[in-house]
């Protein structure tokens, strides 16, 4: 089995989240700060870990349309797809550093300590919603996505 890695674009910095082998569950990596550090991270990520997809949050407005910060991660996801050498999935991320910050508030850490996490805890929910809604349709076709 290969792993999916989420990617939650920011500006400066990029949360990275990455599934079990199984694809089931995603779990926080990295913050990597800068474009250019996000690529050369990637290069040795995805042969290590076998990682097969990139699923990348596109931050819809709430009734659906794409705004200016969804049109830069369309731009971003061209550039990528330039780079790196594999399929790319765009996944609605809407309201996930909303729930990364209030995860990440009710678990009684720091201010410091949560702006550390906040972009990685992003990519997880970012994550773990596509692999939840890939693993229910997989499931309503006769059996689990990766299920021999």
């Amino acid at each position: 089995m290969a792993r999916i890695l989420a990617i939650d674009y920011g500006t400066r910095r990029f949360g990275l989240a990455l599934s079990n082998p199984l694809a089931s569950i995603a779990l926080p990596l990295e913050v990597v700060e800068g474009e250019e550090s996000l690529y050369s991270f990637l290069e040795d990520l995805l042969e290590e870990k076998e990682v097969e997809l990139l699923v990348l949050g596109l931050p819809r407005n709430m009734n659906g349309s794409l705004g200016p910060k969804a049109k830069e991660v369309l731009k971003f996801k061209d550039r990528l797809a330039a780079r790196i050498p594999r399929p790319i999935e765009l996944w609605d991320e809407r309201l996930t550093t909303v729930q990364a910050e209030q995860a990440l508030r009710e678990s009684g850490l720091s201010l410091k300590k949560r702006r550390e996490k906040v972009d990685k805890v992003a990519a997880q929910i970012l994550l773990q919603s596509f692999l939840d809604s890939r693993n229910m349709s997989g499931a309503a076709e006769g059996g689990l996505v990766g299920e021999e």
